[in-house]
């Protein structure tokens, strides 16, 4: 009999203190794993979140401030940035593209942001990806919206429902642009990033919306080519409707006003809806706005992306602030080092003292297998075989923990993928162990087999010192 079969059968003698040191292991591997993994891919989804994208302007402040405002829609801009500054800049020399962004408006907690058709055909996520359409197409005129994956499924909205933007950030509004209902023409595909939790406007909608009398101009109406369907047209009058009665019972309590949106009740009411697709002629998706937030800027040849910058920095027509967002990405991803630090820390830690309680109980039940070890000796082991032994038993709970804390780390990550896409953007791969993640399972092994020599050793001294008799 080897050395392994016999350490296997010796360990399966003692398999309850075998088995709850070996799940300890497990639990701390998994644990490792996990943290590891989510640590790397929330730094890869941060870092993917924008990409191609050579500078970011917006009004001086923070470089961390603009990139978190612009592109995560974390916080507020304090200033806007002129229109006639972003024409000018716009014109430069070099410039391949702009992006305009205006952002300031929700609806339903979700930030709104008005841009204008060249968002759709220049912004870049992950590996230079751009952004598909899942159903529907981009906004062709002011009144039409485009919605991230998260608001349309969180929501329940589909193709050729309206929507009311409110104005202000967050769950509550007190002021809502009911005079200004948005068509929803396109839903986009899941990006892991800020945009899935975006509704997007074009630019005029929110001139018109903040512009005196909140009144629709006929270039942002657009015309429809294609009606309606009865029951569209059923939900959205029965809607008016009750919105009318709803007004009256509540014109002094703006805050129940806060859910308000066209045909949101439809689906219940009248099944479920499928996406069809919406139609309507081109209209101005721009208008005559006086600010917006920021931009996002593109170069024929990185040549011009310092050259630019510098004289955006410098600008005397108004305080501006230009960014590289992969500079500022880093820089705000150093800031959190200390926090992957931490947690790695905290992983290595109980793995640590799962690794001490295999040698505790290792330990503990050796003065008890100190027969078993006479026994050994009277039918012809060696002490260096007694070593071997409980080394190898050291070797295979470790082993063994290693692989279902493994079984148990791709259940986990199977199990937390929605929940992390949906609450924090983060995108979990089910792929198999990285070159990294793989380096942590060997020392893990590593680190068990040294825990083994300790009890290997003092058992090879039992079985000299013992010979062919045991003390009790």
């Amino acid at each position: 009999m080897n050395l392994a079969s016999l350490a296997f059968k010796s360990s399966w003698n003692r398999k309850s203190s075998v088995f709850l040191t070996l799940f300890t292991i497990a639990i701390s591997v998994m644990l490792l794993l996990s943290i590891e993994r989510v640590r790397q891919e929330a730094k890869s989804s941060f870092a993917n979140t924008i990409s191609g994208t050579d500078l970011i302007v917006g009004a001086r402040t923070g470089d961390i401030q603009l990139l978190l405002s612009s592109v995560f829609r974390i916080g507020h801009a304090n200033n806007a940035v002129q229109w006639q500054s972003y024409e000018y800049i716009k014109q430069q020399r070099g410039v391949a593209w702009t992006i305009p962004i205006s952002l300031g408006d929700s609806h339903k907690g979700y930030a709104v942001l008005g841009t204008d058709s060249s968002y759709f055909t220049h912004f870049r996520y992950g590996k230079k990806q751009m952004l598909a359409f899942e159903h529907g197409r981009a906004f062709h005129n002011g009144r039409e919206v485009v919605l991230g994956s998260d608001v349309a499924k969180k929501l329940n909205y589909h193709l050729g429902e309206q929507i009311v933007i409110s104005h202000g950030m967050g769950n509550t509004s007190f002021h809502h642009h009911d005079d200004n209902p948005m068509t929803i023409v396109g839903i986009l595909k899941p990006t892991g990033t800020p945009v899935d939790r975006t509704v997007h406007v074009p630019l005029i909608a929110i001139d018109e919306m903040h512009g005196s009398g909140h009144n629709a101009s006929p270039r942002m109406i657009g015309k429809a080519i294609n009606k309606p369907s009865n029951e569209a047209v059923h939900s959205h009058d029965e809607h008016k409707h009750e919105d009318h009665h709803s007004h009256d019972d509540h014109e002094h309590d703006d805050h129940e006003h806060d859910d308000y949106s066209h045909g949101e009740h439809s689906h219940g009411e009248h099944g479920h809806k499928t996406h069809q697709p919406v139609e309507s002629e081109p209209g101005d998706l721009i208008g005559e706005p006086k600010q917006i937030t920021a931009f996002l800027m593109g170069f024929d040849s990185p040549l011009y992306t310092l050259q630019v910058r510098r004289n955006i920095n410098q600008y005397k027509g108004e305080p501006l602030l230009a960014i590289m967002p992969g500079v500022t990405l880093r820089e705000l991803w150093g800031m959190l080092d200390i926090v992957e630090k931490i947690l790695l820390l905290f992983s290595i830690v109980v793995v640590i003292i799962s690794l001490l309680g295999m040698l505790t109980t290792l330990l503990a039940t050796l003065n008890q297998r100190r027969r078993e070890l006479a026994i050994l000796r009277s039918v012809g082991a060696r002490p260096w075989h007694i070593f071997s032994l409980l080394t190898s038993e050291a070797v295979i709970i470790t082993l063994l923990g290693c692989l279902l804390g493994t079984t148990l780390f791709f259940v986990a990550i199977l199990l937390a993928q929605p929940v992390l896409q949906a609450q924090f953007g983060i995108s979990l791969s089910l792929s198999m162990l990285s070159s990294y993640e793989v380096m942590l399972l060997g020392a893990i092994m590593l680190a068990g087999t040294v825990m083994g020599l300790f009890p290997a050793l003092r058992a090879y001294y039992y079985s000299l010192s013992d010979g062919m008799s045991i003390k009790i």
